[in-house]
């Protein structure tokens, strides 16, 4: 057992011979658990935004995008352990032991999409509601806390008990909002009336609630993440390890870079809206600020060009005051307008090699200057982590993401597909449900799903037992039901966007590829 708190395991391994030639063993080992996982492969077959069969196969997969993250964020780390590390008080040794690890760096970028379940962001909202109001889960679902409990509960390895038994750093490199829905060892005062900068990004004011919209850890695995964080001891309670700030920001440029290089594949961003709405606020931003902001609130319902762009400068002066800059911003509405605007999207895709030139022209840049961006965050500031991106890229990242969710994500025949997506998470939590209750039938329920519930209706028991007050009913006939729920959440989180669709249509007796189904059960 080692010394370091960084690489204490949950469990003891012993290394061989050919592991402790390497230098930093114990993060190779983790990184290589997270690159051979089958929940990692999974990846290539899970939405990003747009699916690969209804546009491309160049589209952007989960896979795809984790592995880019991967890319973009080994580079900040190199930079920020050379040139930024021992600059400022919160960069220290203190606050991170060990400067910023690349490898430990790689390992939480490859595993940071590992909880996404099909269909991208709209299966993560539907599971979570599901979870809340039909199946009791107070914890519901959240994206980022499923990929903690896959690492650490339902993953195995060869050697662990359960889960990859991973290090404490890269276990805490994972959790970008360290926290559970409880949010314990955050305070809030309910009587003062907080500034936006005073709230971590993934926590909201709610009338006169103050909720975590996203998290970490579910209730099942709050004294894992407790564990890992006590690796660095001086971090505050909302506080990203350092590593862990580095992937953050390598997956928000990668996002908003792929997303504009996917949806100008596909053929479905349009030159000529783009450039009116950008055009729109360009010449008109005087005025577009004068408007009441009940004009903005609503989307879809804008009559001016450039009000999109006006609603985003206002939530940006709402949500984030401590790095909102109006010269910053418009710098940046003029150098999106310029690149992608009038530059990318005025010739069309065709598939040519000129045509992949000039994306590939494009993304390389961006992803260049990004990553030359990067600086030490201003202290104690909650709703950034330790690094950021300086004040000018921080906008253009803004706006290029705005692009992809203002001509993109709202379109009608977007939204029609998802509604039907929708359904068909819905009906498969309905029919695995129903199926575990069903006495006559129980016994052929997949024997994945069984082994899922009874690990989580075990975590339950444990949850009972050591923090009662974290569930409404601890009887064992409550704690059973718990059990099946999260069971199911974690099975149909755990299919492709494929396997999903062809399993919903057997439960329904509808398929021509049953014996392939069986095999994936």
């Amino acid at each position: 057992m080692t010394d370091d708190p960084r690489l204490q395991r949950r469990q003891p391994e012993v290394l061989d011979e050919i592991q402790l030639a390497d230098q930093n063993p114990d993060f190779r080992i983790d990184l290589e658990r997270v690159r051979f996982s089958p929940y990692f492969s999974r990846l290539s077959a899970v939405t990003q935004v747009i699916s690969q069969a209804g546009a491309s196969p160049l589209i952007h997969n989960r896979l795809t995008h984790s592995i880019k993250v991967t890319a973009v964020a080994r580079a900040i780390a190199v930079t920020v352990d050379d040139t930024l590390v021992g600059t400022t008080p919160a960069l220290s040794p203190d606050i991170s032991p060990g400067g910023c690890d690349a490898v430990v760096v790689q390992a939480a970028a490859s595993a940071h999409d590992l909880g996404h379940p099909p269909f991208g962001h709209l299966g993560e909202n539907v599971l979570n509601r599901i979870a809340r109001d039909t199946l009791g889960l107070r914890d519901g679902f959240e994206g980022n806390a499923q990929t903690y409990r896959i690492l650490t509960v339902l993953d195995v390895c060869d050697g662990a008990s359960a889960g990859l038994n991973l290090t404490a750093a890269v276990r805490a490199a994972v959790a970008k909002y360290p926290w559970t829905p409880q949010m314990e060892g955050l305070t809030f005062d309910r009587d003062r009336v907080y500034d936006s900068t005073d709230i971590p990004r993934g926590i909201k004011r709610e009338g006169d609630a103050i909720v975590a919209r996203k998290y970490s850890a579910y209730f099942l695995e709050q004294d894992d993440l407790i564990e890992a964080r006590a690796s660095a001891p001086a971090l505050k309670p909302w506080e990203q390890s350092l590593e862990c700030s580095v992937m953050d920001i390598a997956d928000d440029i990668a996002y908003s870079i792929h997303d504009v290089d996917d949806f100008y594949r596909a053929g479905i961003l349009s030159q000529v809206a783009v450039s009116r709405e950008f055009k729109g606020w360009i010449e008109n931003s005087a005025a577009l600020r004068l408007f009441a902001a009940p004009e903005l609130e609503v989307e879809g319902i804008r009559n001016h060009a450039g009000e999109g762009i006006e609603a985003l400068r206002r939530r940006i002066h709402r949500d984030d005051p401590w790095i909102a800059d109006d010269d910053a911003f418009a710098d940046a509405v003029a150098v999106v307008s310029e690149d992608l605007v009038e530059g990318l999207l005025s010739t069309v895709f065709d598939g040519s090699i000129a045509a992949e030139r000039r994306l590939s022209s494009f993304t390389s840049r961006w992803i260049a200057h990004f990553e030359r961006s990067i600086v030490a965050a201003p202290p104690d500031t909650p709703r950034t982590g330790i690094i950021t991106l300086n004040r000018r890229a921080w906008h253009e990242v803004k706006v290029l993401k705005f692009v992809h969710k203002h001509f993109i994500l709202n379109r009608p025949d977007i939204a029609m597909y998802q509604r039907g997506l929708s359904q068909v998470l819905v009906s498969l939590v309905s029919a695995f449900s129903d199926w575990l209750e069903d006495d006559y039938d129980r016994k052929r329920v997949p024997r994945r799903l069984i082994e899922m519930v009874d690990l989580a209706t075990v975590g339950y028991q444990r949850l009972a037992a050591e923090r009662p007050y974290l569930l409404d009913d601890t009887s064992p006939a409550s704690l059973r039901r718990l059990g099946h729920g999260r069971g199911v959440i974690d099975y149909v989180a755990s299919l492709s966007d494929g396997q999903a669709i062809a399993v919903a249509e057997a439960l329904n007796g509808r398929t021509d590829r049953l014996w392939d189904i069986g095999q994936s059960l």
